[in-house]
């Protein structure tokens, strides 16, 4: 089976998470694959941005999307943005339990302003049709 290092922190299989991560039963192409990995780091530090926000609320926002992700995959890519420098966690103690709260840096609020270019430009080009023509 193919593996798949995202980051340098977690693994991702092909074949296995690949179908929890987009719902589908076949495996799909790995360019697509790293699409909907981005899309997913995007919507958490889109999220993030906006106000804080905690694993079991953000995995609910992503299965909202139609993303199946589990806590072993959510929590590696929250740590990994951590580690880059695009998130910060706070710990809460909320009805007796510590919750972990991540929040966008100065960084990360930097890189979601890079995200949201180069989406709107994909979109208008992929989506809406505008853009040159090759040849």
């Amino acid at each position: 089976m193919l593996r798949i290092v995202i980051g340098t922190r977690y693994r991702l299989s092909q074949l296995d998470s690949l179908c929890k991560l987009s719902g589908r039963k076949e495996a799909t192409s790995l360019v697509f694959r790293d699409l909907e990995l981005g899309a997913i780091r995007a919507h958490i530090l889109h999220h993030a941005a906006r106000s804080p926000v905690y694993g079991s609320w953000m995995l609910s926002e992503l299965e909202r999307h139609g993303y199946s992700l589990s806590y072993g995959t959510l929590y590696p890519a929250l740590h990994k943005m951590e580690e880059e420098g695009l998130l910060a966690r706070e710990e809460r103690v909320e009805a007796g339990k510590v919750r972990k709260y991540y929040m966008a840096t100065e960084k990360g609020l930097k890189e979601m302003e890079r995200i949201r270019d180069m989406i709107r430009e994909l979109y208008l080009e992929v989506a809406e049709g505008k853009g040159p023509d090759p040849g």
